[in-house]
């Protein structure tokens, strides 16, 4: 019985150290294939997206390279969306998800988050001007224009008790804020800072602050959490943020300032 016991325990410390050695290696196993696989969007602007000539354009692939010259490796972006992007890494398709990927707890038992996180997003709104309205509060029996399945109409009429009238896409909604229907737009807070750009909706503006702001991290599988990847990955998004990388970032796409990268900024220096 001893010997059995004996022999359990060495085959469990065995595999353990296997285990580990293989998560150690992850950063060495990059460096030596010469490439790093990173999933990135396609079709969520200025975060990831296509020009003209199919390739990944963006912040998040501007920063991909970035971490491709800094390990000195190729990087291969591969397109992911919502619904696939984690099972990607858990199959080894990727070594990294660099997709707006926001944190929450339940995101957090199935991959490794790196922090510092990159970014921050939440629900936005774009209002006429001049209404007055500096908060939330203030929406209350106003009807304003959203995109039908977006988790941002739920939340503010349930928060709030404002009246989402949602259309099919973003360009009927915009429309129909311009035609009178409503007095302003939920979205996302990212695309609601690329409308400002547009000069049709120059006769409107964001008074309100970002609600239900929520950090944005790289992912990594759990078994690479606490190794030389994750801490190469860590101190890269921490120089970012030291240097004003991830400010220049968002200055170049069209992105009105956020306070948070700000204060992100200032507390990295």
């Amino acid at each position: 019985m001893k010997s059995i016991m004996k022999f359990i325990v060495c085959a469990s410390v065995a595999a353990s150290s296997l285990s580990a050695h293989a998560d150690i290696d992850a950063l060495a196993q990059i460096k030596q294939a010469g490439v790093i696989k990173i999933g990135v969007n396609t079709d969520y602007k200025p975060f990831g997206m296509r020009n003209e000539s199919g390739q990944s354009v963006g912040i998040e692939p501007d920063l991909a390279k970035d971490i491709g010259k800094r390990l000195g490796v190729k990087v291969e972006m591969v397109p992911v969306q919502t619904s696939n992007r984690i099972q990607y890494l858990q199959q080894g398709r990727i070594d990294l998800i660099f997709a707006s990927l926001t944190f929450n707890q339940e995101r957090a038992k199935v991959v490794s988050f790196i922090q510092p996180f990159y970014y921050a997003g939440g629900t936005g709104l774009l209002l006429k001007k001049g209404l007055g309205i500096t908060k939330w509060e203030q929406l209350k029996g106003r009807t304003i224009c959203g995109v039908q399945g977006a988790y941002y109409n739920r939340a503010v009429t349930e928060k709030y008790g404002v009246n989402v009238s949602a259309f099919a896409d973003l360009s009927q909604a915009t429309n129909a804020m311009l035609n009178n229907a409503c007095i302003g737009i939920v979205e996302d807070s990212t695309v609601t800072g690329q409308l400002l750009r547009d000069p049709k909706l120059s006769g409107f503006d964001s008074p309100v602050p970002v609600d239900d702001l929520s950090p944005w991290g790289m992912a990594v599988t759990t078994a690479n959490a606490n190794t030389p990847l994750s801490k190469f990955l860590s101190d890269t998004v921490a120089s970012w943020h030291k240097n004003g990388d991830l400010i220049a970032e968002e200055r170049k796409w069209g992105l009105p300032p956020s306070d948070w990268l700000q204060q992100q900024h200032a507390a990295q220096k």
